[in-house]
């Protein structure tokens, strides 16, 4: 079966109910949008990804590169579709037929690849928050401008990684590691821990091998082959974004995982107040963490405060706890870190990256993993123009993927959204709603809409995590400051809000 043809057989499958999730969605007026965004805010190569559920509810990621023409057109580009329930292709990454793609003056646009169509919000012309937009699935990533093909030479230098999806089997699955590449291609130097389905496999040595790189808009490739308590071969595709970044996604079929790869170059474990999100499965179900914490520069963390939403259990106030480094270290900077008062998790494997570290949880009671960033600042700026992405799933594990933009007040904000539940869309909403900074600030804040209601926690200026605190629905986000079109962008984060499949064994095979 093609995966067109695969994603025709999802389609006919969809038959989910509209935003069981989501909280009072009465109709609003739809304001117009607003902003300086245009068709030719979009022009070059961008680099692009998606990672949540199919309509069938099996894992789904989707990864590629795309040439748009300024003036609306996509003139070709490279795309891996990769799920459980399709047919690989050989190779699995297919050209992308030429399409095309929209942009209103608030940022928000479409692009049609296929079979497949993006909904995206642009922070500048060189990034955006993505959620994939069709009947077929759902799912959130982002978009970013390759300016120009990178070499080997170019992307040569350490990077740390946080992949997730399921096993073999449809487990949940969540890895992170670091390796380091050489100018000439050869991958040396890693390490990779794996939480498979509960069950942690710590430590185990990345067998030297190569990154071999694509022509045009196709990927690099690579396999990264581990030795020690979980021995296995796994082989990617990867499409770079820069020398800062690139996106992997599994193409053997062995295991369904899809992530981030930043670099190290430069990078330690922040020293000072820290932002968080988490997110995964619990023995509950889908469970999410956000809050703020403070780094010593080591592995230690103290004065930490988390909020949780345990399968729509929220939290009532935030929970108290702290870490403790795990004596001794590995490659890339991997520290183990001991959690006290921490829920669900009572260890993490953290590895540095630029400005924050990747969190794997290394214990058997959850599979959870997510991204801590510095805090350079702690206020949502007013009459702005902001991005904002939401991967969602409720008690029964349907996913909801939303992307919206807004303009903000001091209190307050309005804008339009877009939900995908699972297949089941909704375009053009009005969104409004209201927010609060903690007092004394901290950075974090509660928010409340007509669709969703969140806590927040500022990065920077430009960068705020977001937690879903609905009693019905768990999830994690980002928002992202728009910039100007036309004038410096808004320096783009190194966010990555990892995507554990929320779904147990015996609940993929239950929606199948």
């Amino acid at each position: 079966m093609s995966v067109r043809n695969g994603f025709v057989l999802l389609l006919a499958l969809s038959a989910l109910t509209f935003l069981v999730a989501c909280g009072s969605n009465s109709p609003k007026a739809v304001p117009p949008p607003s902003g300086g965004f245009t068709t030719s805010s979009l022009n070059g190569t961008y680099v692009f990804s998606s990672t949540g559920l199919d309509s069938s509810g099996a894992f789904l990621a989707i990864a590629g590169a795309f040439a748009a023409n300024g003036s609306g057109g996509i003139t070709g580009g490279t795309m891996d579709i990769v799920d459980p329930d399709i047919t690989p292709t050989s190779p699995v990454a297919q050209g992308i037929p030429s399409g095309s793609y929209s942009i209103t003056a608030d940022g928000r646009g479409t692009v049609k690849l296929g079979a497949v169509t993006l909904d995206f919000v642009l922070t500048s012309s060189s990034h955006g928050l993505v959620t994939e937009f069709d009947g077929l699935g759902s799912g959130s990533g982002t978009i970013d401008l390759q300016s120009t093909a990178p070499t080997l030479a170019q992307l040569a230098g350490p990077y740390a990684f946080s992949f997730a999806g399921v096993d073999g089997s449809l487990n949940p699955t969540a890895t992170a590691g670091s390796f380091t590449l050489g100018a000439s291609g050869n991958l040396t130097t890693g390490v990779q821990d794996f939480n498979d389905d509960g069950f942690p496999f710590l430590a185990n040595a990345i067998s030297p091998g190569t990154i071999t790189l694509g022509t045009g808009t196709g990927p690099a490739s690579t396999t990264l082959t581990t030795t020690g308590a979980l021995p296995v071969s796994l082989a990617f595709d990867i499409y770079p974004i820069d020398a800062t970044h690139m996106k992997f996604i599994e193409t053997d079929y062995v295991q369904f995982l899809a992530g981030d790869a930043f670099t190290q170059v430069g990078a330690s474990i922040p020293n000072g107040p820290m932002a968080f999100t988490t997110a995964g499965l619990s023995s509950s179900g889908p469970v999410a963490t956000g809050g703020l914490m403070t780094s010593d520069g080591t592995g230690g963390f103290t004065g930490g405060l988390e909020d949780v939403n345990n399968a729509g259990t929220v939290s009532p106030a935030q929970l108290a706890f702290s870490g403790v480094p795990a004596p001794g270290g590995a490659v890339g900077g991997r520290v183990i870190v001991n959690l006290s008062g921490f829920t669900p998790a009572i260890q993490w494997v953290i590895y540095p990256i630029n400005g924050g570290v990747l969190m794997l949880e290394t214990d058997s009671l959850a599979i959870t993993a997510g991204t801590a960033y510095a805090q350079t600042g702690q206020t949502i700026q007013a009459s702005q123009g902001y991005g904002l992405n939401l991967s969602g799933s409720n008690s029964g594990g349907f996913e909801e993927d939303d992307i919206a933009e807004f303009t903000t007040t001091s209190t307050g904000f309005s804008g339009l959204v877009d939900l995908n539940d699972e297949g089941t869309l909704t375009h053009d909403k009005a969104l409004t709603g209201s927010y609060a900074p903690d007092s004394p600030a901290t950075g974090r804040g509660s928010a409340t809409t007509n669709f969703f209601n969140y806590e927040y926690y500022v990065v920077s200026g430009s960068t705020v995590l977001i937690l879903e605190s609905d009693s019905t629905q768990v999830g994690v986000g980002t928002m992202e400051l728009q910039s100007t079109p036309g004038s410096a962008a808004v320096a783009r984060p190194a966010i990555s809000i990892v995507h554990p499949a929320t779904r147990t064994h015996a609940n993929l095979r239950q929606r199948k």
